[in-house]
């Protein structure tokens, strides 16, 4: 007797080849693409859904099991009742940004590292500096980079920052599970084994580890417990040369503490990706601080995200189909 199949709604605008390439996993799979509106005959006999933010009301998706996100982060969609059901599981996107938020963070701190919002500064004045020889830069080599987070993205970094000869220390939230363990990681990345970070903090002991560090880089999740972790104590026990760097969500960051520590030079720059409000307000003082570099939440946008979110989405399919846990699961208790 041939088995049931499993009805998946894709939400997103998949190309006709990576869907041929997720039909492919099974022919139990029945795929069917809406973009950008899923139909409401769709959700009726939808087990599986993957989506951005579509999300069907709990008695329009009687059957629905398994909810993969395309997003790392899927605080947008926490306040869908569906997302509470305890018999639908949720995975995230997590991991399939690791390589170009890492190489944007890697950027960021070059960038301070040799001085580039100052000299675009001289640039823009068409200011050819008189001591140009009195310019002094630092390199990356030998200073200490301290990782807020140390999840896909905080390992894919310790490894390219231990490449380049930084010394690496990093929070995590259980000390006692160092490798990783049910996270999505592409082959041959990241630092599994957690080895790379010469010593791993408590959450608790943030402001300890800022203290040795001439860069701080966020890459935790947003949740109750870590909104506003960076606030004026944390700043204030920040080097006043270090560099605050933030990837993860603007609402860790107390934003009124960072422009106050940033005005009166108690840190000496910040990279931003992301902020509280979004898009950041034309009135905020954050774009008028020569030390601060603003981009707008673009560090985990590379034009091959859809294959590698395709690619994850595979494996999970596969482990769906055999019954074995999925990855990058979502804990509602812990928030992420």
């Amino acid at each position: 007797m041939a088995e049931e199949p499993i009805h998946v709604v894709v939400a997103l605008d998949f190309s006709d080849e990576i869907m041929d390439q997720l039909r492919a996993v099974s022919p139990r799979l029945h795929i069917e693409r809406h973009f950008p509106k899923v139909p409401d005959s769709a959700w009726a006999d939808a087990e599986i859904l993957y989506t951005v933010r579509e999300l069907p009301d709990p008695d329009q998706a009687p059957r629905l099991r398994w909810i993969q996100a395309h997003t790392a982060g899927i605080n947008h969609l926490l306040h869908s009742p569906i997302m509470q059901a305890e018999d639908v599981e949720i995975t995230t996107a997590s991991g399939i940004h690791a390589v170009p938020i890492a190489e944007y963070c890697l950027s960021m701190m070059l960038a301070f590292a040799y001085r580039l919002p100052t000299l675009r500064g001289y640039q823009e004045r068409a200011d050819w500096p008189a001591n140009s020889w009195d310019f002094k830069t630092q390199t990356l080599r030998g200073q200490t980079l301290g990782i807020v987070g140390y999840g896909s993205i905080g390992r894919e970094l310790a490894r390219l920052a231990d490449a380049m000869g930084m010394v690496v220390v990093a929070t995590k939230r259980d000390l006692k599970q160092i490798s990783a363990e049910g996270e999505y990681i592409e082959a041959g990345l990241g630092d599994e084994t957690g080895d790379i970070p010469t010593r791993l903090y408590p959450p608790e002991a943030l402001a300890s580890m800022v203290k040795v560090c001439d860069f701080v880089v966020l890459t935790l999740p947003l949740t109750d417990s870590t909104r506003h972790i960076v606030n004026e104590d944390i700043l204030s026990a920040m080097k006043k040369t270090a560099v605050l760097v933030n990837v993860s969500r603007g609402g860790v960051v107390d934003e009124a503490a960072l422009i106050s520590a940033l005005a009166a030079e108690k840190i000496a720059g910040a990279g931003l990706d992301v902020f509280e409000t979004e898009p950041l307000p034309a009135t905020s003082p954050l774009w008028q601080l020569d030390q601060v570099v603003i981009t707008p939440h673009i560090s985990g946008n590379n034009g091959r995200i859809h294959e590698k979110a395709a690619a994850l989405f595979a494996e999970n399919l596969q482990r769906y189909l055999d019954n074995e846990p999925l990855l990058n699961q979502f804990d509602r208790q812990r928030g992420y």
